[in-house]
């Protein structure tokens, strides 16, 4: 008979899932002896001695017509022996078509369990029983091979991740043994993770990262660093042990570099504003010197006089405004809350503006606590803004608030020309006004996250326009 497994396999007797007679006695023995089990015979002995059974009487009636008739003895044992033979043979043949495809399965589902989802059921078809359960296996073969699959293929690309993350990760057991660690927690200790795992906290200096609260900022030093570490720690298990992942992330760096660039910004800023002005001076200085010392003077030097001071006049003028914006913007103080009625407030804000009429819908009645002044200057900065960009092309303005969740958002919505420079709204003394100062998006900016919540600038999907929206969390008042 064919075998229903793939090519090269052989089959076998099962190792798991059906034991012998011998395995049976043994574990009975090694019980203990509370009651005396009952012997059962195997599966393949029981299901030959029911086909030798179910022919027993056949047989029987069989012979007992061959010796009963007119027959030569010859013809008599002859015909018994063949009908026995008969008996035995189909008897046989029964209980090898159906121990064979359970050893069958037996191997298809120790393979499973061995992890080896190569071998496949010949003969599985969906018009008969063990066909059914053979396509059923087959399946899961195929389906086990998947995952097991995406399995690998994650592990790999986790492995490749912590390898290539500049974040320390490290996973220590529940004796506080080192058991794990990436690339950059080998750079962070000095070490190869080969000649440090098994190692206690203790002694790599993490002992107080496995302490006190889950998640905090922490000054330390270590061999291959010092400075500002954030620590995130978190528990797991592995097979059934209890182990913490521990992660260190360098926040010195990025902060010097985020301070480098502030500073870059702030220089590039103040260069350019006071060449702006000082060039100028320098420049109407010199001519003004270069008209003193001529010799006669032209009759009109005195005008020439006037009108170089008073350009000198108005530079420094320019130049004092720059500096003292720059000090209101550094000088930003802490909101002092209270009670705020929305309505109220943007009714009052939008009644301050009178260059054109401004659409205002209101919304619910809200109170949320808040620094009525700051807040105020920052609706005022949004209005004139949107103003300003209406009244460039003849458009309308519009306002409104609403409550979702637990955050009040108000809108101001204009129909300008929109934004031409998305990149640089918020960047400190960038303007495309002529008189502009370049701080009020900033210092509006500022009062939302002093308050907790966040201004948004974009421009509008449905027409020309721009709209800005904020947020602020609704604190109870």
């Amino acid at each position: 008979m064919p075998s229903p497994l793939g090519e090269g396999a052989e089959p076998r007797k099962p190792t798991t899932g059906h034991r012998s007679m011998a395995n049976d006695c043994a574990e009975t023995s090694a019980r203990p002896p509370r009651r005396s089990p009952r012997r059962r015979m195997r599966f393949e002995v029981r299901m030959l001695f029911f086909a030798l059974l179910a022919g027993v009487p056949s047989v029987v009636a069989t012979v007992l017509l061959l010796w009963l008739g007119d027959y030569a003895n010859a013809t008599r044992w002859t015909l018994t022996g063949l009908v026995v033979m008969f008996w035995l043979g189909t008897a046989l043949s029964f209980r090898f078509h159906l121990v064979y495809p359970l050893q069958t399965l037996s191997n298809l589902l120790s393979a499973l369990r061995e992890e080896d989802y190569s071998l496949r059921a010949r003969g599985a078809r969906p018009d008969d029983a063990l066909g059914e359960v053979l396509v059923e296996v087959n399946a899961l073969s195929e389906d086990l091979r998947g995952r097991r699959l995406g399995a690998l293929e994650a592990t790999a690309l986790l492995r490749k991740v912590m390898a290539e993350i500049d974040v320390a990760v490290f996973t220590f057991d529940s004796e506080q043994c080192l058991r794990l660690m990436n690339r950059a927690g080998e750079r962070l200790l000095g070490q190869l993770s080969e000649r440090i795992l098994g190692r206690t906290a203790a002694e790599l200096g993490l002992g107080d990262c496995l302490k006190g609260e889950p998640s905090r900022i922490m000054t330390i030093s270590f061999p291959g660093g010092a400075g500002r570490w954030a620590l995130r720690r978190s528990a797991f298990r592995e097979s059934g042990m209890p182990h913490e992942l521990l992660v260190l992330t360098d926040l010195s760096r990025p902060l010097r570099e985020e301070e480098r660039q502030a500073w870059q910004r702030l220089i590039r800023v103040l260069g350019h504003e006071l060449n702006n002005s000082l060039a100028p001076i320098k420049s109407m200085a010199g001519t003004l010197e270069t008209l003193l010392e001529r010799q006669p003077r032209p009759a009109d030097w005195e005008d020439d006089m006037r009108r170089g001071l008073d350009v000198i006049e108005a530079r420094a003028a320019a130049l004092s405004r720059f500096m003292e914006a720059y000090s209101r913007l550094a000088r930003l103080p802490t909101p002092k809350m209270q009670a705020v009625e929305v309505g109220t407030l943007v009714r009052r804000v939008v009644g301050l503006e009178s260059r054109t009429a401004i659409a205002l819908s209101p919304g619910p009645d809200l109170t949320l606590r808040a620094d009525p002044d700051q807040l105020e200057q920052l609706l005022i900065n949004l209005l004139r803004n949107a103003v300003d960009a209406a009244l460039e092309t003849g458009g309308g303005v519009s306002v409104w608030w609403i409550r979702r969740s637990d955050q009040l958002e108000v809108c101001i919505r204009d129909e300008g020309p929109g934004l031409s420079n998305t990149s640089n709204l918020f960047v400190p003394f960038f303007t495309t006004k002529p008189m502009g100062s370049g701080i009020g998006l900033v210092l509006s900016r500022q009062i939302a996250e002093a308050h907790g919540g966040s201004l948004t600038l974009e421009d509008r999907k449905d027409r020309a326009g721009c709209e800005a929206r904020l947020w602020l969390p609704m604190q109870s008042a």
